[in-house]
């Protein structure tokens, strides 16, 4: 088997999906913008597949085997100094957070329109800050509880995935060029959660609900290196994100520095 032997009831295993693609990766205005935030080449989806029936329950125990994995661990690579190197090492202790993930569409985001952080254009509103002087409203609201407009969206909604990563495509990466609108902002969001997510329609009531599970995961070795980073930064951040039919597992990634590379 695959899969290393979890110290559990039952044992995943997984193999990598060299074929799965993803659209944002392949979508030249996506790219553009992840050029231009700092992002592009830091950025990452690969999918496996593995062999047991899932659910929300076994997240830890999951977890466990897909870092334990060594077809997982030979796919991985993480950056150290500035570049890319493998990372080998099967994990010994792993945290696991699961990450609320309900939302269908993109009206999380309607009350951002009215709350005095963005022109009736889409513009962002600067503001002034003592160490970054082309700061504004959108990233204060984002990142600062003292914001007058921090309130706007509460904390279930803060919890979602879907705004998680709309405030990781805001504050990008080091070399970020920041918008002056929103609207870029919420298009490629949208896209990206399109590709990483699963729905399903309910036949009898037509209405359409997540069936992923979104994890937020964080790994060691026995050296005690980290995975995805090796210095605690919120935009360095991997998110393990579960189709329990397809039986699929999607490594979604991103590690903040400088440069561009191919993983």
């Amino acid at each position: 088997m695959a899969g290393e032997k979890c110290a559990f009831e039952n044992i995943f295993s997984f193999k990598t999906l060299p074929t799965k693609k993803f659209s944002f990766l392949q979508d030249k205005e996506v790219t553009e913008f992840l050029m231009k935030w700092s992002m592009l080449g830091r950025i990452s989806a690969h999918s496996y597949s593995f062999d047991h029936n899932f659910s929300s329950y076994s997240s830890d125990r999951f977890v466990q085997c897909f870092f334990r994995d060594p077809i997982v661990a030979s796919s991985l690579r993480r950056v150290e100094a500035g570049v890319w190197v493998p990372v080998d090492q099967k994990a010994v202790s792993v945290s696991v957070a699961v990450v609320p993930c309900t939302k269908v569409s993109m009206d999380l985001f309607d009350p951002l329109y009215s709350c005095g952080i963005l022109r009736p254009s889409g513009h962002i509103l600067k503001c002034f800050h003592d160490v970054y002087p082309d700061y504004d409203e959108l990233r204060q609201m984002l990142q600062d509880e003292d914001s007058e407009h921090y309130g706007v969206l509460g904390r279930e909604q803060r919890g979602e995935f879907l705004f998680l990563l709309f405030k990781h495509l805001c504050l990008g990466g080091e070399l970020c060029q920041y918008e002056d609108t929103i609207d870029p902002y919420i298009s490629v969001t949208k896209k990206i959660y399109k590709d990483l997510i699963s729905v399903q329609k309910d036949p009898e009531t037509k209405k359409i609900s997540v069936v992923s599970t979104v994890l937020k995961v964080c790994a060691r070795d026995e050296s005690g290196r980290r995975f995805p980073g090796t210095q605690e930064e919120e935009q360095t951040f991997a998110y393990l994100i579960v189709d329990p039919f397809k039986r699929h597992a999607t490594l979604f990634c991103h590690f903040y520095g400088v440069g561009n590379f191919t993983v």
